[in-house]
């Protein structure tokens, strides 16, 4: 039996480009489902020609264009869906089409970060306002009873990690940094290739059908404190701490809304609610991604670090 042919929605975008250039590596036939207007985004546009150069097939189309959707779902075995989060509800149709369809034998959709069914920040308005909505579409593929794998990453490492989690800055502080609630809860960070490889190693694996993929590579579950010491050793400096509480985080996040308290929003939830790793993976619904694929080289908290000293 040959490789799966693969559909992405979002290649254009940071991830969705990444599963594109993995599922070409991995010599799986590569679809792309393309809006009219990435073609006029230079950034985008770039990104397309050199899919399109490695042998990737680009087909025109959008999440609200049902006809494209359609014709796009003809041709392949499994769809990834990498749209961003404020597109998530958008999936509905593709669920829709891909269940009328009955020949997909595998759904990704676009979760991609920390597990909408496990998060512990729905009580504060823009933390459901971001999960619930994953959630909603996570259950909406669970009842139509089509065949899923869901990606949960946790943290990209551009997200936090290149600041060394300090809001607002765009690299790691030299001199002071500031600690999230006692800087013991851990955190989970993993390069967006390295989260695309392992997606991509799942579409075809029993392992991992109607399963939740988690991503815990050993190294990359840091604590800030862990972070911290480590950024010193690097640079050879003390850096001077200081600490915010769960409550004055909090309060920060409810006086600026989402996306401007996006960073605060995440801190909390993985370094003070512990929604990363509190939770043991359950073999009945979850899988573990290292665990599975050992040979899939991925990168380091340390290594990343490294290119920023």
């Amino acid at each position: 039996m040959g490789k799966s042919k693969i559909l992405i929605i979002g290649a254009s975008g940071n991830l969705g480009f990444h599963l594109a250039e993995a599922s070409l590596k991995f010599d799986h036939p590569t679809f792309a489902l393309v809006r009219d207007s990435a073609f006029s985004d230079p950034i985008k546009a770039q990104k397309l020609h050199s899919l399109s150069h490695a042998g990737a097939t680009l087909l025109k189309g959008s999440l609200q264009d049902e006809a494209s959707i359609v014709e796009a779902v003809k041709l392949v075995d499994v769809v990834i869906s990498a749209v961003s989060a404020k597109q998530t509800l958008d999936q509905k149709l593709l669920i829709r089409v891909i269940k009328q369809s009955g020949s997909i034998k595998r759904f990704i959709p676009a979760e991609f970060g920390a597990d909408p069914t496990k998060v512990q920040i729905y009580d504060l308005e823009d933390g459901r306002n971001f999960y619930a909505p994953k959630l909603e579409i996570r259950q909406m593929v669970e009842a139509e009873g089509i065949p899923y794998t869901c990606i949960c990453c946790n943290f990209f490492m551009k997200i936090l990690l290149p600041s060394l989690v300090q809001p607002g800055l765009n690299a790691p502080p030299r001199d002071k940094v500031t600690i999230f609630g006692d800087g013991n809860t851990k955190g989970i960070f993993v390069k967006e290739n390295d989260v695309a490889a392992f997606t991509i190693s799942t579409v075809d694996d029993p392992r991992t059908l109607n399963k939740v993929l988690y991503l815990r590579p050993p190294g990359n579950v840091c604590s800030l404190n862990e972070l911290v010491e480590m950024w010193e050793t690097k640079i050879g400096k003390k850096l001077e701490k200081s600490h915010v509480s769960e409550e004055e985080l909090v309060k920060k996040i409810k006086g600026t809304s989402y996306p401007a308290n996006f960073e605060q929003l995440f801190i909390y939830s993985a370094f003070i609610k512990k929604d990363h790793t509190y939770f043991d993976i359950e073999s009945s619904n979850g899988v573990n991604g290292t665990e599975l694929y050992p040979q899939l080289k991925y990168t380091t908290v340390s290594e990343f670090l490294d290119t920023l000293v």
